[in-house]
């Protein structure tokens, strides 16, 4: 194909060749060097309707325009009618080519798995509170909002499935303005329960309201008569993989603790919200890239189909989540409140440390749990801490009443060690907010530091400074310094 940039008026002829991802522009039909690879994502538009007058008069008017976020593409040439010899394909030139070259490039844009094209976002519900009251003031209907088309805005790649799980298919994606990757969920509403749909759309007006470091960020939705799409912030793996892919088939204490206490913070937050999870196990708990200084991933809750907006005093008595993870309450379909969140984080505790269930697999799960009948077996179990097992067995009480909350769990002795303070404190300084341990901790923990470097078990150097670091922009030590600057015996 033939083309020219608002950059570059020269006339250039290059191989073009187009996949779910990219155009790459070869130099020769056969050989391997290329000019360039111009991503998907960074295509923002493709318009075939040319005004033949905006057309520069030295040369023949192009067949379409590609906007890009750096430049814009005039690709191909119109036929010549005045020129009666034949037009020579190869040459990438002709009005055919390049409207098939036009209609290929927008097929590619807007993939199988997102059409139909048109489609509508649904803003934050904050958004919709603020027309109404300026609606109310003005006695006026606001102007509608333009239609907007999730291809126009994002690039899907149907190669690349992050998943199928719940409610449809979700795929990686960019966005198209920014360059910021993320995932997809699709949903055909018309193979799928209007139930799921239903439980999607809950999911969708709970996550538009929260915005929390330890929850997943939900960038927008877009509803067609046919799908439902939910965009979302990417994330690499999940808390169950990272069991599985331990050394041992099982986590670190330490490790745990890390995790655990990132959990209870962002339950925290969805309590005080009253939300309640209804469905926290290993799978919906995503992993970012943000890691702490030893390595140890930062934690987002997913997966909001089945949460449920509780008061603090009030219970319900639908049946939800995943068996496995379900307090005694619910499966004895009696009411339950907020804290069958917290026996799902025994449980999952329990699975963390050890690599199973808390069940003997040759009895009947659901009587084992209404019975609160587990097992610490020698093999893990006396490798891990009195605490540790302290606090499972405080979170899987069979009586809600005496179930531990976030607040309590956040105090158990078990995830007040200064180890996993310094730990927190290095993925603050990551993330650069301050979100999961608080100033009023610093006093008691630097006298914890005090007492450890006097008892000669800590290094003298102090880590406090860490988030510090990051807010001001001063480099922080390297991994290895750090992590022998901060760990103790």
């Amino acid at each position: 194909m033939v083309h020219f940039t608002d950059k570059d008026n020269n006339r250039r002829k290059h191989y073009w060749r187009l996949d779910t991802k990219c155009i790459t522009l070869f130099q020769s039909s056969t050989g391997k060097n290329y000019y360039k690879d111009i991503p998907l994502s960074e295509v923002l538009s493709v318009e075939t309707n040319i005004d033949p007058l905006a057309t520069d008069a030295t040369r023949e008017p192009h067949c379409f325009e590609m906007k890009t976020r750096t430049n814009i593409y005039y690709v191909g040439q119109v036929d010549n009618l005045q020129n009666p010899d034949p037009v020579d394909r190869d040459a990438g030139i002709g009005t055919r080519l390049g409207s098939a070259w036009a209609e290929a490039i927008k097929c590619a844009l807007n993939p199988g798995c997102v059409t139909p094209q048109t489609s509508s976002m649904a803003g934050p519900k904050s958004a919709e509170k603020g027309d109404e009251k300026q609606n109310s003031i003005n006695e006026k209907k606001p102007e509608p909002k333009p239609k907007q088309d999730l291809s126009q805005l994002y690039q899907v790649f149907p190669d690349e499935i992050l998943g199928s799980g719940q409610f449809g298919i979700v795929y990686g994606g960019v966005h198209r303005e920014t360059g910021k990757e993320v995932a997809v969920k699709i949903v055909d509403k018309l193979r799928f329960p209007t139930k799921q749909a239903t439980q999607l759309k809950n999911e969708v007006s709970i996550l538009q309201d929260l915005h929390h470091q330890g929850v997943v960020n939900l960038y927008h939705f877009f509803e067609t008569p046919e799908k439902i799409f939910v965009v979302m912030e990417k994330l690499k793996g999940d808390m169950l993989e990272l069991i599985l892919s331990s050394t041992k088939g099982r986590l670190t204490e330490r490790c745990t603790k890390f995790l655990i206490f990132q959990i209870l913070i962002a339950l925290k937050h969805l309590h005080s919200r009253n939300i309640v999870h209804c469905d926290l196990k290993p799978e919906n708990v995503l992993l970012s890239s943000n890691c702490s200084d030893c390595g140890f991933p930062q934690i987002k809750l997913c997966d909001f189909g089945f949460a449920r907006i509780i008061g603090e005093k009030s219970f319900r008595r639908s049946v939800v989540g995943t068996p496995a993870y379900l307090a005694p309450e619910v499966l004895r379909n009696r009411g339950y409140n907020r804290s069958i969140d917290m026996w799902s984080v025994g449980v999952i505790i329990y699975v963390s440390l050890s690599g199973t269930f808390p069940f003997n697999e040759e009895e009947e799960i659901a009587d084992q749990i209404k019975n609160a009948a587990f097992m610490y077996p020698p093999d893990p179990w006396q490798e891990v801490s009195k605490e540790g097992i302290d606090l499972i067995n405080r979170l899987l009480q069979v009586d809600k009443r005496y179930r531990l909350s976030c607040d309590k769990s956040l105090g158990h002795h078990w995830l007040q060690e200064y180890q996993t303070w310094l730990d927190l404190r290095s993925l603050e300084a990551i993330v650069g907010e301050r979100y999961l341990t608080h100033e009023s901790d610093d006093e008691r923990m630097e006298a914890h530091r005090l007492r450890l470097e006097a008892a000669g078990q800590l290094n003298s150097t102090r880590p406090n400074n860490l988030y510090q670091n990051s807010v001001t922009g001063t480099q922080s030590p390297s991994k290895g310094k750090l992590a022998t600057a901060i760990s103790y015996v």
